[in-house]
């Protein structure tokens, strides 16, 4: 591995890899992929599930159970259900997420590309979001998917990490660059 590449460690990174390494033996990388971000949003977007997969009072029962309810409901199955219900027996689902973000980096370094990043101050059109994948794959010279985080606190601009560098052209960088600046004037 080059310096650029993630490295997924830790108990979520053991699990990313041992999925990582099943889909690859299965051939099913692609479908495992789709089927694991459809339910990381789903988790985004329910409190309920976000409560299911965190909290440490459900049992490992009722949360495998419930589990199963909400993949046969999304139209999850396969290795990815079964994964998904080996970590839930296993009382790993508050990792879930982190486990999720360990196999993108996976599969994403397996196939000669890199994850950048972008912080926003509002959501990007496509012609927008496509700009800043373009500037990036010129500099790395690798596809880039982009992570887009919407905080309307930067004001404007855009704020990229890029493996261990980071890019902040944020106008709340530059105004609090010009306060501090004006503070040591006086």
């Amino acid at each position: 591995m080059t310096s650029d590449e993630p490295i997924v460690s830790g108990m979520a990174g053991r699990y990313a890899t041992a999925l990582f390494e099943l889909s690859l033996e299965e051939h099913a990388t692609d479908a495992v992929r789709a089927d694991l971000d459809r339910f990381d949003a789903m988790i985004g977007d329910s409190a309920d599930l976000q409560r299911l997969v965190r909290s440490p009072v459900f049992t490992a029962e009722e949360q495998t159970r419930a589990l199963s309810a909400v993949l046969d409901k999304a139209g999850i199955d396969g290795l990815s259900a079964r994964f998904l219900q080996v970590v839930s027996s296993n009382r790993r689902l508050f990792a879930v997420r982190e486990i999720i973000r360990g196999f993108r980096r996976l599969v994403a370094t397996h196939r000669g590309e890199t994850t950048a990043s972008v912080t926003v101050a509002e959501a990007p059109n496509e012609a927008h979001l496509g700009a800043i994948k373009d500037a990036l794959k010129t500099v790395t010279k690798k596809d880039v998917q982009v992570e887009v985080t919407v905080d309307p606190s930067i004001i404007g601009g855009l704020i990229v990490k890029l493996g261990s560098r980071m890019v902040d052209s944020s106008l709340r960088t530059k105004l609090n660059a010009i306060k501090h600046a004006m503070k040591e004037v006086s």
